[in-house]
């Protein structure tokens, strides 16, 4: 490791806000309802959080974990506790009390900051190793557990400057909970590196800087908000934190506040794309949203962007701090009809500047597809956005690593300009009668059609082909969509044997981050039957 001060320092996002602090001094750096914060005045609050957990014993290589939904002290806490050196551990507020149990416990927390709304989370009893408790009161002045109030708790704390403690560039940052759909939850160990790098290359993709105005709609507890936690104030923008991402608040925030960036699921974009009143908001400049989480329909796209939105799609794991690839626009495409950009948009592209290295591959021999388009492989990737490794899971870190790159277990196509194209995870390719079909692509299908408001598309055993194709599929409101309608729909824009063989209408299951569950879906469809995916 290179010594020397003179050409050679550390990266951590952590030293962001202190840049920031002082060449946006007075600028407004988060607002929060009525609450506006200065940078200098964000930055003394980091301060302040930091050293109330140095004066209580926590420091190098100790683990703090916080319960909160998209509100300043969550915000704070990206840059206070990795500041001493600390590792954070964002824990989803949408899990069940087993869950934040488990995942306490596991990452070996000391501390445990809950916002009170989410204090039912949390079992004190079946805690192992926190001995702090602190209350973040922000919906009342409730202290549902044993402990102090965090604005009590910052007080303890003095403005004093805090040196960073951070020697080594792979020193972990932060632990972030995988989502547990095919087991125990696995704690993904970010380190200062990556999220450093990684949080410019989302300010550098997405082109903010410090005109810029971010919404919180993206969960900072997921993979750090995708790193915008810190590329934000990398370019001294402004944050906007959302404690419930319901369309209306967003929408009277892009026209209040003059938002110009935010990130979201498709399930998102869903909800406003469809949300009643959405063609008569203002904007007063233009709205770029960033898409990932799962591959959007390019319906979804379409839809965004009739009402004055910019969207572009991008694609990652929770193991790669959120976006590895992007769909980098190309100005040749602007003549395209409407149609042909949005199933180019919905591409997952290619790999972030600071990323540099994806692929897709045959998983058996690790050779590179040819790029035609057709030939279906995993999408690998490596470089400096990619995790350290399962935190106290060896032989999983080892899995995932295998032939020197990380296994995305997605199944996608690399089209001759070298942009991927997701077809489908591993487990949910559908095998019938020898042909593959991807269930996105019947998806997308599906979702341009105009009564349609989500889909999930999963096989089904069949004595005759062994696994065809259903659609779960939830209609807009309003509609009268049929069976016979979406048959016939689907006949009319799909090869004959991808046309699903069985519809069923109602809600879907999703994962606490918005993520339709098909594990599910054919769990349901499969029981008491063996299915096997090559």
């Amino acid at each position: 490791m290179l010594n020397n001060k003179v050409c050679y320092d550390v990266l951590t996002p952590v030293n962001f806000i202190k840049r920031s602090a002082v060449v946006y001094k007075n600028k407004i750096g988060v607002i929060y309802n009525d609450q506006r914060y200065t940078y200098e005045e964000f930055y003394n609050r980091v301060k302040r959080l930091a050293n109330a957990l140095k004066n209580m014993g926590i420091g190098k290589g100790d683990k703090v974990a916080f319960i909160c939904p998209n509100t300043p002290p969550m915000l704070e806490a990206h840059f206070a506790v990795p500041m001493i050196g600390a590792a954070l551990v964002s824990i989803n507020i949408r899990l069940m009390e087993k869950e934040v149990s488990y995942i306490i416990n596991h990452s070996d927390a000391k501390a445990l900051f809950v916002d009170n709304e989410f204090a039912k989370l949390v079992n004190p009893g079946a805690l192992n190793n926190v001995a702090t408790y602190i209350n973040i009161c922000d919906i009342s002045d409730e202290k549902p557990l044993d402990g102090m109030d965090y604005e009590a708790f910052l007080a303890t704390g003095s403005e004093d400057p805090v040196e960073t403690e951070v020697d080594d560039e792979y020193q972990v940052a932060t632990i972030n909970y995988t989502s547990g759909t095919t087991g125990l939850p696995k704690g993904v160990m970010y380190h200062h590196r990556g999220a450093y790098l990684n949080a410019l290359g989302e300010a550098l993709e997405i082109g903010m800087n410090s005109r810029s105005v971010y919404l919180w709609t993206l969960p900072m507890f997921h993979c750090n908000g995708w790193c915008f936690t810190w590329g934000v104030t990398a370019v001294g923008g402004t944050n906007i934190c959302l404690r419930k991402v319901v369309p209306e608040e967003i929408y009277r925030l892009v026209e209040v506040e003059g938002v110009s960036h935010l990130c979201a699921a498709p399930t998102v974009l869903i909800s406003m794309s469809t949300y009643p009143k959405a063609k008569d908001v203002k904007m007063k400049r233009e709205l770029n949203i960033m898409t990932a989480g799962a591959p959007p329909a390019p319906t979804i796209i379409k839809n965004m962007e009739a009402i004055g939105a910019i969207v572009t799609q991008t694609y990652g794991l929770t193991e790669v701090f959120g976006p590895h690839s992007i769909c980098e626009w190309q100005e040749e495409w602007d003549s395209l009809p409407e149609d042909e950009r949005a199933k180019i948009k919905a591409r997952q592209g290619v790999a972030y500047i600071t990323a540099m290295y994806m692929d897709v591959v045959d998983p058996a021999t690790m050779e590179s597809v040819p790029w035609d388009g057709e030939t279906i492989g995993e999408i690998v990737m490596r470089g400096n956005n990619v995790m350290l490794g399962y935190y106290k899971q060896p032989e999983a870190t080892a899995e995932a690593f295998r032939g020197g790159w990380f296994h995305s277990g997605d199944l996608a196509a690399m089209h001759p300009n070298g942009y991927a194209e997701i077809k489908d995870r591993m487990k949910d390719i559908i095998i019938s009668g020898g042909e593959n079909i991807s269930t996105v692509e019947v998806e997308n299908v599906i979702y341009a059609h105009p009564d349609v408001q989500e889909v999930a598309v999963v096989g089904i055993p069949d004595p005759k082909w062994g696994e065809v194709p259903k659609a779960y599929i939830v209609p807009r409101p309003g509609s009268d969509l049929t069976v016979e309608d979406i048959i016939s729909y689907c006949r009319e824009n799909m090869a004959r044997f991808k046309v699903p063989k069985a519809i069923e209408f109602g809600e879907l299951p999703k994962t606490s981050t918005g993520k339709i569950m098909k594990y599910k879906l054919r769990e349901k469809e499969w029981a008491g039957r063996d299915r096997k995916v090559n």
